[in-house]
Parts: structure tokens; sequence; C-alpha cells
């Protein structure tokens, strides 16, 4: 059955449920295309807020219902039913309900993978399965029968009675409809344990398919770090019996942090030294710290309602970034984090898919699954501690735990505890949660009479329904450096800016210094310093913050890359001031590793269309290999040295030391293939003991045109291994020369391994298309063509996904006009489609600006 029309829901119109849910009791007869839900619920009128009974229900065929054991008349509406009620303290509703898991290919609901019965409740999965209020602030403890032929049988909360062919399970925590789970199918587990804070003995188990079970260790272990680090550092023991991780091929999201059973797409559990690298290992653990910290900020604490779906993501991510920056490199980890920002949400921020971190409205509430609600969600979490400060931050975080720990919500909430734990007033603040944009911030500086000035001023830009933006609040850490030495003058010190225009003095100070700016890029802004651009080479000779270093480095290399498009060479000063940096053996090799990093593809669009101009893709990607190719000259003599320095001759571990000298010695081998035409990346291939370097080197030889016999060895060698298959999609389509690029992924879709069904394998190709920009805005529109072309396939089978993968074309409106009408054309062509699914109606839609 496809959607019915879109139809908007505004946080406005918020109102309270008019019943309240006491008690859920279901049963399960599991069968994969009958299976037979039965529920019993206790319902309770709300009295603040009277009104009809009303249950959300979609692809259900209904067998039975009755109220108090008595036969009942309904009304079917088009999300549920309707019925009188009796006028009573409290009533109990029972129904039996058949839904067809195995023709479930929507993967919400329950539905099969693989043979394996899972579910995704989240966000509004649960009522494909049965009729109930399926919406945040009706919370209620969950009794759990299952009964089938399934060996493993598992659902929330603690296990109960257990038998030939059922499985009973008790979640006493009450909890909303999408925290719920259930998987059944023959598992095999990796055990555990954890022993709390308060002393309770929890039993923890990492289930597989068969096969699998070679790759559990590393998710155990991530999980027991993550349960340690939240007692640490948030004082949040661990409240059930039982931690259980289930790994599922067919998965939309990443992960899913149902309470006391966490469902994980396989792609973050799964891990051996011989198939995932450095970046799966620590994906993995990072993901799995957010599952589990989803138990107090999302589970004992939920969202009141979906438009406040940042206060449960964004600080959630806010938390596994700390927890990151505390196991692995912190100042490593600080840069990935706001490479992705930019990467992904600024783009969102300046095109049509803008909107707040907290939306006012929605068609789809999975198309908000966004970058701005979560990793913009984390940095408004992050401005908040800096502003006020390690110790109120520990101090507001323990206030908003007893105070709203079983409740549901909102952002109002969440400003209010910071209001009573400091006293001060958070009402500018909050603008970050309603007004959509990234504020450019301006600053130039003048020095008099000992007194050095910094004078800022923001600005953020219309966005879809937002003409007019007032100033934000920005937190901006500087510190000040001799302009000689490199020498610090002035620590960091971090200014709040509250204003359009604001000025700081800096007093007693002999001679003009350098300054360095939004030092571990303390708030999400777009800074312009063109007129301190002179003493970039200076902050990434001397700087003492990390993330200023690498933003040096990496705005020469953006300067570089606009000399070249101008006809110009890269400059010297960028190569020489580039080379000192690698060759610094003192310092962190991840880091240095980082400072190769240019912006990407997408930025430079973005950057050059801000400026008026009209991006080239082909002229931005030759304008990068021209800079990769001198570096690689300039670095000449001394890349063999660096790259045999930082091999590792010790048994592979993903811990944070060994993965800093492979990053490193990795990137060295890129640039060497540049020189040698893949002599060393082939030596690497062949020698090759870890995924890590296998891929690496493969990537290398592809790029340079040598990787075909790889390639081929590659997939004899992995035919087998469903997730490292996933991989050899993907780098054969990002590292293709562009004009290749849509040929070699049309050949890959119709590889028998590729199957549109599999999220993984679908983005692993068709995204892999997407994310090679150059070749994705081929000037003849066939990447656009093609992409389209399986989004309207993908869409009558994973709405979400497909909605989702549209972004692609969310800067359609950068590029020359031939360009544009292409890009239109090709989302008329999917809005068109008879039938659009809901969530890719809305998101294309958007995309128009229809």
């Amino acid at each position: 059955m496809r959607d019915a029309a879109p139809q908007t829901i505004y946080l406005k119109e918020y109102r309270a449920p008019s019943f309240w849910v006491d008690d859920v009791h279901l049963t399960f007869v599991l069968h994969p295309t009958a299976t037979r839900v039965r529920s019993k619920v206790t319902f309770r009128p709300n009295p603040e807020a009277p009104g009809p009974f009303h249950l959300h229900g979609e692809d259900l065929t209904l067998i039975s219902a009755q109220i108090d054991g008595a036969p009942i008349s309904l009304t079917f509406v088009e999300d549920g039913l309707t019925c009188d009620v009796p006028d009573a303290p409290s009533f109990v509703f029972e129904a039996e309900v058949e839904i067809n898991p195995e023709a479930n290919t929507a993967l919400e609901g329950l539905y099969l993978s693989n043979g394996m019965f899972c579910t995704q409740c989240e966000a509004q999965g649960f009522r494909k399965i049965t009729y109930y209020p399926d919406r945040p602030d009706v919370m209620a403890p969950f009794t759990v029968r299952v009964e089938g032929t399934e060996p493993v049988m598992l659902s929330n909360g603690n296990p109960g009675a257990q038998g030939a062919g059922f499985a009973e399970w008790h979640d006493p925590w009450p909890k909303p409809a999408y925290l719920f789970a259930l998987v059944a199918g023959d598992l095999l587990a990796t055990k555990g344990s954890f022993t709390t804070m308060e002393g309770r003995d929890v039993d923890l188990a990492v289930y597989v398919r068969k096969g699998d079970e070679d790759k559990t260790a590393f998710a155990m272990e991530a999980l027991k770090l993550s349960m340690k680090w939240d007692e640490d550092v948030y004082k949040r023991p661990y409240d059930l019996d039982v931690f259980n991780i289930v790994a599922v091929d067919d998965f939309n999201m990443g992960a899913m942090e149902n309470k006391g059973l966490n469902i994980f797409n396989s792609s973050a559990v799964l891990a051996s030294p011989s198939t995932a690298t450095d970046s799966n290992f620590e994906r993995i653990e990072a993901i799995i710290a957010h599952e589990y910290f989803h138990n107090w900020t999302g589970n004992r604490i939920t969202c009141r309602d979906w438009f406040q779906l940042c206060l449960k993501e964004g600080l959630t991510v806010f938390r596994d970034q700390q927890f990151t920056a505390d196991v692995r490199s912190r100042d490593v980890a600080r840069i990935n984090d706001v490479a992705a920002l930019r990467g992904r949400q600024f783009r969102e921020d300046a095109g049509p898919l803008a909107h707040p971190v907290r939306p006012e409205s929605f068609v789809e509430i999975n198309n908000f699954y966004t970058a701005t609600v979560y990793e913009k969600g984390a940095e408004i979490i992050g401005m908040l501690k800096r502003l006020v400060g390690d110790e109120m931050y520990d101090t507001a975080l323990q206030l908003y735990f007893e105070r709203h720990d079983g409740d549901a919500a909102t952002i109002e909430d969440w400003l209010k505890v910071f209001e009573d734990a400091t006293g001060r007033d958070f009402s500018h603040f909050q603008q970050w949660y309603s007004q959509a944009g990234t504020p450019q911030l301006t600053v130039t500086d003048s020095f008099e009479n000992g007194t050095y000035t910094l004078h800022f001023s923001q600005e953020t830009k219309p966005t879809p329904g937002q003409p007019d933006k007032a100033p934000q609040v920005l937190p901006i850490t500087v510190g000040l450096l001799d302009a000689e030495t490199g020498a610090e003058h002035v620590a960091s010190t971090t200014l709040e800016m509250t204003k359009a225009r604001q000025s700081f003095d800096f007093t007693g100070l002999s001679a003009r210094p350098v300054p360095s700016i939004l030092r571990q890029f303390s708030a999400p802004v777009v800074l312009k310093s063109d007129a301190l651009a002179d003493h970039r080479p200076l902050l990434l000779a001397h700087d003492t913050d990390a993330f200023t270093r690498w933003e040096a480095a990496r705005t020469l290399g953006r300067d570089a890359l606009h000399s070249i498009l101008a006809g110009q060479p890269p400059s010297s000063a960028y190569l020489n001031a580039l080379k000192t940096a690698l060759t610094d053996e003192r310092q962190d090799p991840d880091f240095r590793s980082q400072l190769l990093a240019l912006p990407s593809h997408s930025e430079l669009v973005a950057e050059i269309a801000a400026k008026g101009g009209t991006p080239d893709p082909e002229a931005i990607y030759q304008a990068v290999e021209t800079l990769r190719q001198a570096t690689s000259e300039a670095l000449h003599d001394d890349l063999a040295a660096l790259y045999a320095a930082h091999q590792v001759s010790a048994p592979y571990e993903p811990s944070a030391e060994q993965i800093g000298h492979r990053s490193f010695a990795n990137a060295m081998l890129g640039l060497i293939t540049r020189l040698d035409g893949g002599k060393a990346a082939q030596t690497q291939y062949d020698a090759a003991d870890n995924m890590t370097n296998q891929l690496a080197s493969l990537s290398a030889l592809l790029k340079v045109g040598k990787g075909a016999e790889a390639a081929q060895s590659f997939y004899a060698q992995w035919q087998h291994e469903r997730l490292v298959i996933d991989k050899w999609f993907g780098i054969q389509i990002a590292a293709s020369e562009p004009d290749r690029a849509v040929s070699v992924t049309k050949t890959l879709t119709e590889h028998p391994d590729f199957t549109a069904k599999n999220p993984n394998r679908f983005r692993a190709t068709l995204g892999a298309l997407a994310g090679n920009t150059p070749a994705f805005h081929q000037a003849d529109g066939s990447g656009y063509a093609l992409l389209a072309d399986w989004l309207i396939t993908l869409d009558a089978v994973n709405p979400q996904t497909t909605a989702r993968m549209t972004s692609a074309f969310e800067t359609w409106r950068l590029f020359d006009e031939a360009r544009q009408s292409k890009m239109r054309g090709a989302l008329a062509r999917i809005k068109a489609t008879p039938g659009l699914s809901r969530d890719t109606t809305e998101m294309v839609t958007r995309l128009l600006g229809d």
C-alpha cells in the first residue's frame, strides 16, 4: 500500500494525549507472512486534555477488538481507528491483528531480515505492529510474550519465563512505543558482564548470525567501556539486569536505542582486523556508545513530541563526541566532528532543505533525522557547556536527570534546568533551536597604545520560510600569539557575542599579537578573516590549539585551490608550511594526516556560488588533482622515510596509537603513488594483513588506473563477506575518474551481488556515486539520471532510504543553467512518479521549492 496524501504537522498544534497508558501486554505468535499480535492495554483518561479515543494503525488486519471483555463498534480512519469508551477511571482495550513481516520491505515495524524477525519502531513504526497511541509522550511498562520456533526470542527489559516455543520479557521502566523492540531468529551470542557503580550485575550479549561470531569481541569491549564512561563522567548507572545488542543486515539506520535491546545495522557491530578498517572500528565504538548513552538521554528521559527530536539526539551526539575525545585522540576527534558538520550540516543550512534544529512543522518525521538535528544539535550543547563552564554544566545535567527522569521533555524544560542551575537567562540562546542557517562571522582587528581589539560582525542569510534573521549568542574562544615567535601571550578565553556587531579589547600588550580565533571551533559559524590571512603560516606552525592549526592548513589549501582555478600556481608558502608540519615527528601522526585534508568539492562549490561565481565541478576536480600532485612533488624527498617510519609491525590493534600511525602512513602512500605509478601501493596490497592497509592500497591503485587486477583479487578473496563487498562496491566508484564513475556504477548495479533492497548495498553503490561530486555532476546529466532512475525504483520498496538519498540534489541551484535544468528535470521526474511515498514527496517538494 502506498502512502496517503501528505499532511503537514505543526509544533504549535501540539496537544497532550486524551488518554494515558498504564500497562501494556503483548503476545506475538510469529509467522513469516501471518504473524498474530494480541494486545491488552490499560488506558486512563487524561482530564487535562479530554478528547476522542484514537489509536494509530497502518497495514494491519484486525481480527478482533474489545473493551473490558465486551465487543465494540469501531470507526476506521486514515491513520488508525476510533471508538466509544466507558466513562470510567480506566479500561482495558484488547485487540488481535495479523501482519505480514515478509512483505515489509520498508523495514519499519516488524519485518524479516535473512529469516530473522526484527523491529524498527522509531519514529512511527509501532503502528505497523498493532493499534496503539504511537506518540513519544505516551509511556508505559511493557510485558511481552513471544511464541515461535526460533531458537532465540528477545524483547525489551528483563527476561521472564522461558520454555519450548516461547519467551517472556518485562520492561519495568515506562517507555513510548517507538522504543519497543523484538528479535527472533537462529542467533549466536557473545556473552559478557558488567557490575554497575550501584553493585548491580548486568548480563551482556551481542547476538549475530552464525558465521559472524568471530567479529563481536570489539563491540562487547566497546559496550563495557561506554557503561564505565557514563558512570564516571555523568554518574549514570545502567538500570536493568540484561543489555542485549543484535546485528541486523537490513536496517535503515546505524542503530536503535530500544530499552535493553539495541538493534544495530550489522556494519555498526561486526569487526575483525581482516574485514574492518580502522574507521570501521572507530565508528562501531562511537555508535555503541551513542546508543548506550540514550538509556538516560532518550529512554529514561524521552522527547515530548517529534519536534523535540534534537533534545535526545543532540545531547546524545554531544555525549558520544565527549566519549570519543576521551578514549581516542581528542584533537583529531574534534577535527573529525567539525569536518562532518561542515560537509553535511553546513550544506543543509545553505540549501532548500535548511530547517531549524527544532523545526516548526513536518510532513514525514523520518525526513528530519538530519545533520541539523544531530550534529548542529550537538554543537548547541557544546556551546552551552562553554558558556556556563564545566562545573555548572555538570550541575545542570544532574538537575536535568533528577527533575525529568521518566518524563517526555521539551527544549524549554532543558534550558530551564540551565537557568535554574546557573541563574542565567537563556531566552536569547534558545534562538539556536528556532532559527535556521549558519551565521557568517567576520573579524577585523586594530592595535593602539597597548590595546588590541577584535571587531566581530555576524550575519545569517535567509533560509526557506525565514527571510529575517536575528543575531545569535556566539561563544568565541580566542588566544593571542607573539607575531615573531608564535609564543602564546594570552591563553584561551571565551568571548560571548550577543549582538550583530561587537568588539572586545585586550589591554597591556607591548606589541601587536596574532589572534587565534574560534579555537576548538567554539561555535558553528563560517569565519571570515581575510584581513588576518598573512598569519596563517604562523598559526599552522606554532598555534597551541590543534583545531586552529588544522584550520590554518585547510584555509591555506583552499587559497591554493582558488589560485589554481584562477590560473596561478599554488603558493610555495603553503607547501613549505605543510612540509614543515608533516615532517615534525613531535606531533601526533593522526593529526598530521589531517593536515592534508582539503575542503571538500561540495564546500568549494558552495563557497564559489556564495561569492557570485558559477562552480565548475570538472575545474574544481582538476584543481584538487593539481594541488595533490604539487604536494607530492614538494614532499618527494621525505615521503619514503615518512611512510617507512610509521609502519606498524606489531599485531593489529584498533588502538588510537596504531590507528594514528596507519592513518599517516597511508596518507603518505597516497602521495607516493602519484609519483611511482602504484609500485609501493601494489607492494602494500600484496603484503597487507589488515583491511585498513589493504583497502588504502587498493584505493591508491584505482586512482592511478592500476587497480583492475587488485579489485578482481579483492572480490575473489572477500566475496562471502557481505560487509567487505559493500566496501568493494563503494571504493570502485569513489576512486573512479569523473568521466568513468557513472558507467562503473551502472556496471556494478548489474552485478549479481547488487541488491537495492539492502540499504547498506544501495548506499555503498548509489551513495558512492552521489558522493563523488565531479562524477555525479557530469555535464551530460548522466549521474542525475542514473540516481533518479534508482530512487524511483527504490521508493516502492523502501521510502525512508529513498527520501534520504534525494538530498544528493540539494545543491542544484548553485550550478550553471544546463546542470540546474537537468537536476530540476530529474527531481520533477521523481515527483511525477505515480504513488510516490509521503517521505519522498515531501523531500522532493522541499528541494524544488514548490
